[in-house]
């Protein structure tokens, strides 16, 4: 069931979300300088250690980042503030039924952020990603299976692993084993993509988008893993946005586009392997339905141009949105209110 957030929670959550973007900005250790490549720009923060020269990547150009650039010296003088200010917001958004994410799951996530998962590209798709659209989508959540999981997964470009030319602060290994994560052994030794949590079995899994028939097993330099490669993952991580974890006083990291979310759950609900009627696969049209049920009362145009997009991709993509649309004449109704013609949702 969905609900509006109140005002209170709405105005709180935003500006938890703009003081983290602000805190990103306030740590620079020397100078942002901006770097273009593949057609592309992109800042980095330039510092000297001894005679060496370092670069630490710090984000995509934008007026937004530009304009933080410029409030670099005020932001940081007021730190500690902002911190303060923003456990406050916490406090607030909690006191307003905010769902949040459970301890175990904020800490890892806080963990991540801090050696620059989500800095260089990490973004979390999933479940837990759904649970993290309240902000985003002014709603709260009434607790059902939807939203309930036991895995974290993390996706990234390989290619912009690769373009960024920048590395996590610290090895992701010995993060992971500081919370009693083991290594889940794959089919290609010494690559490794799963880890699971010994003491209450949280499973952490790296993904990509796979551009070749198979679905093959890719490395992610940056963050120093291996990635299970999928198909229809590129759609769905393209163009991620910046949303808050309220945990302690905030954790900044990237979801994708609740729109792109969407509509690749319609696409994966059919292509299971446990079938379309597994837990896995109803969950999946659970989670498509709740937020294109949102969306297209308040995001019709953005719901549409990501139908467009994935439904303009191919024979393949047509037939899984439309196997599992024949399965939820109600949604296809909604997408229809959204401006989606008739004859996209039917074969």
């Amino acid at each position: 069931m969905r609900q509006n957030l109140s005002p209170i929670a709405h105005a709180a959550y935003h500006d938890l979300l703009r003081s983290l973007k602000d805190d990103a900005v306030s740590d620079l250790r020397g100078t942002p300088t901006r770097v273009e490549r593949g057609g592309k720009v992109f800042w980095y923060d330039s510092y000297r250690i001894g005679s060496d020269v370092r670069k630490a990547y710090i984000g995509e150009d934008s007026a937004e980042l530009r304009s933080r650039f410029e409030r670099s010296a005020a932001l940081a003088a007021k730190r500690n503030d902002h911190q303060r200010h923003r456990a406050r917001l916490i406090r607030i958004l909690r006191a307003e039924g905010w769902s949040g994410v459970d301890v175990t799951t904020g800490s890892l996530l806080n963990a991540l952020q801090k050696v620059g998962v989500f800095r260089l590209g990490g973004i979390i798709v999933g479940t837990q990603a759904f649970r993290l659209y309240e902000g985003e989508l002014g709603i709260r959540y009434a607790f059902d299976q939807a939203a309930q999981t036991n895995d974290i997964d993390i996706a990234s470009f390989e290619r912009l692993s690769l373009v960024l030319a920048d590395v996590v602060s610290e090895p992701l290994t010995k993060v992971l084993a500081d919370f009693e994560f083991d290594a889940v052994p794959s089919l290609e030794p010494g690559k490794v993509w799963r880890w699971r949590q010994s003491r209450n079995e949280l499973l952490l899994e790296f993904l990509a988008p796979s551009f070749e028939a198979a679905e093959a097993l890719k490395p992610l330099t940056d963050l120093g893993v291996h990635a299970q490669s999928l198909h229809f993952l590129n759609f769905l991580i393209a163009e991620p946005i910046q949303v808050a974890v309220t945990y302690r006083s905030g954790v900044l990291v990237q979801v994708p586009r609740a729109e792109r979310f969407a509509v690749h759950k319609l696409i994966v609900a059919d292509r299971r392997k446990e079938g379309p009627e597994s837990l896995t696969s109803i969950k999946d049209r659970a989670q498509a339905a709740f937020l294109i049920d949102a969306l297209a009362e308040d995001r019709p145009d953005d719901l549409a141009e990501a139908f467009e997009d994935a439904f303009s991709r191919g024979p393949r993509w047509r037939k899984r949105l439309l196997a599992t649309l024949r399965r939820m004449p109600d949604t296809r109704k909604r997408l229809m209110d959204a401006g989606i013609p008739s004859k996209h949702l039917s074969e």
